[in-house]
């Protein structure tokens, strides 16, 4: 019999996404560095939080997210009814291609962007471009030059996965002035904590009347396993994506633990303050082994190897040495290995562990 339900175009040509390793066979002493987690973790007040959530866990969560909406408001200075909360930024990525892109359209980012920008075009019938970029970091020049009459969403991860680079704000001004009205600039935020001074975009999104901002609460805040994102953006676009949204798609878990990492001033400060030193110090010891890297303004840098297939080896001795980074060749990469700041002594092994690579002794 010849099958007869098949999924919609465009869904068969996506590469289901995989998330960064967590163990290696044969190596008990393991330590994750390949998705870009907070190696403290979350707060502890976000702990207790999410703990004392559970008693009420047979009830249905609000739906309109209105406590953690007015939590981030205030912590950022922005408008509650102008925000939307999901699963992650990913989810909001996704309503974002539901909603403004279908089958005709183009959605656009730079070659190296986050996978789920191609993911969720596809799922959303529309065609995904990728634009060519200048040394690891997205080119404002190439992306204007990209958009076209179908372009519907342009992505822009600033500071960028996995590269670590930024266009920076005059950067992201000049696409907001330069871009047809036609098509929605969305700026990716997820690691915009990490960079002093930096807004995200959000000053942006309220002077454009077609800038959105997506945020998560993943990286600095090291919610990661429970989910947690948010999006900021004019009041017509946070309207039609919360007519796809799902009621309940935030848990009372999920929200009560976010707004309590939010409040947690000391941890987020600690948590940044290593991050920095730590990524310096690391990228200054590889680099002194020959094993250099762009100035990276995330929680993780983008370590260079000669080609591919010193990459693939230094992997495999890292990951001999319980130590998981992430392999990019799939973002076009090859030659690179991603790593995730960790604490000091992760640091530390992951020195040891390319140094003896490179001399031989791994």
């Amino acid at each position: 019999m010849t099958q007869q339900i098949v999924p919609q175009p465009g869904i068969l040509e996506i590469a289901p996404y995989k998330g960064g390793a967590d163990k290696v066979e044969g190596v008990a002493d393991v330590v994750k560095l390949s998705s870009n987690e907070n190696p403290f973790g979350p707060s502890p007040a976000a702990v207790k939080a999410a703990q004392e959530a559970c008693v009420t866990a047979h009830r249905y969560p609000p739906g309109d997210h209105i406590e953690l909406r007015r939590a981030i408001a205030d912590k950022f200075g922005l408008e509650a009814d102008r925000i939307i909360c999901g699963a992650g930024s990913d989810e909001i990525i996704s309503f974002l291609c539901q909603t403004y892109a279908g089958p005709g359209d183009e959605v656009l980012y730079s070659e190296h962007g986050f996978a789920m920008y191609k993911i969720s075009a596809l799922a959303a019938g529309a065609t995904p471009v990728a634009a060519p970029e200048r040394n690891r970091t997205s080119d404002v020049d190439a992306l204007l030059a990209a958009v076209t009459d179908r372009t519907r969403i342009l992505f822009v991860a600033d500071p960028n996965n996995p590269t670590g680079t930024m266009v920076g704000g005059q950067g992201l001004r000049r696409l907001a002035e330069s871009l047809p009205g036609h098509v929605l600039l969305v700026i990716d935020g997820a690691y915009a904590e990490f960079v002093d001074g930096f807004d995200g975009g959000a000053g942006l999104v309220d002077q454009f009347d077609n800038v959105v901002m997506t945020r998560t609460f993943s990286k600095l805040y090291g919610l990661g396993g429970l989910r947690v994102g948010w999006g900021y953006g004019p009041a017509h676009v946070i309207d039609a994506l919360n007519r796809v949204r799902g009621p309940f798609n935030v848990s009372q878990v999920q929200i009560k633990a976010a707004v309590a990492a939010l409040d947690d001033d000391d941890h987020t400060a600690f948590s940044l303050s290593e991050n920095t030193r730590l990524r310096a110090w690391l990228a200054a010891e590889l680099d002194k082994l020959g094993v250099p890297s762009d100035s990276s303004f995330g929680n993780f840098i983008l370590a260079r190897f000669a080609d591919a297939e010193e990459a693939q080896a230094c992997n495999a001795a890292l990951q001999a040495a319980g130590l998981i980074v992430r392999g990019v060749a799939g973002y076009g990469l090859p030659e690179c290995l991603r790593i995730t700041i960790g604490d000091e002594a992760a640091c530390q092994r992951v020195v040891a562990a390319v140094a003896a690579f490179k001399d031989g002794s791994a």
